[in-house]
């Protein structure tokens, strides 16, 4: 009996690593660098200001956007995400940056989003441009609801340090959370 347990984890390892493996193929894993990362960047900003117009208030008053146009996140028990992005100040790309996120508990299937994060105080952004690994936590403010139908920045959002949009979302999985990634500077 212990046998076949062995054998249904090691099962279930091997289709978390090749989902993951697999979903990461499309995500700018081995992309031709910085040009690539750039142009998906302006991809997504172009279709986020094109569905939520109200972002752009968000951007204009924001000191800083990171952007990450495809984040990747398979799971079949444990599961994980990653995408590759970049940091903007005043519209000018200053850094490049991955984003990580393990996951266990009861989950199946997978999705791919873009997700755009405003630091809306200097301190906010000097906080995750000094961190060597910054993790988003239940601090952000996220801006799009679950549907993606509108954008809310009422005051109470206008006032937190980090607000989320999050869109874009295709596949089989339920949800696209930011709690528990992990941003991390890179040399693409």
């Amino acid at each position: 009996m212990t046998h076949f347990r062995l054998s249904r984890r090691a099962f279930a390892l091997g289709a978390v690593a090749s989902s993951c493996a697999l979903a990461a193929c499309g995500n700018g894993v081995g992309s031709r660098g910085a040009g690539t990362i750039d142009a998906r960047a302006n991809a997504t900003l172009g279709q986020m200001y094109r569905t939520f117009p109200n972002t752009r208030t968000l951007a204009d008053k924001s000191n800083g956007m990171l952007v990450m146009p495809l984040v990747t996140e398979a799971g079949l028990g444990l599961g994980g995400a990653y995408g590759r992005g970049v940091l903007r100040v005043n519209g000018v790309t200053v850094d490049y940056y991955s984003v990580t996120k393990a996951t266990g508990g009861l989950q199946i299937g997978a999705q791919q989003y873009a997700h755009v994060l405003f630091f809306m105080t200097a301190d906010a952004l000097e906080n995750f441009r000094r961190s060597p690994g910054w993790a988003a936590g239940a601090n952000i403010e996220y801006v799009i609801s679950d549907r993606g139908d509108s954008v809310n920045a009422d005051t109470t959002t206008a006032l937190s340090p980090v607000l989320a949009v999050v869109f874009g979302r295709a596949g089989l999985r339920i949800g696209a959370t930011l709690e528990g990634s992990k941003y991390t500077r890179i040399i693409p």
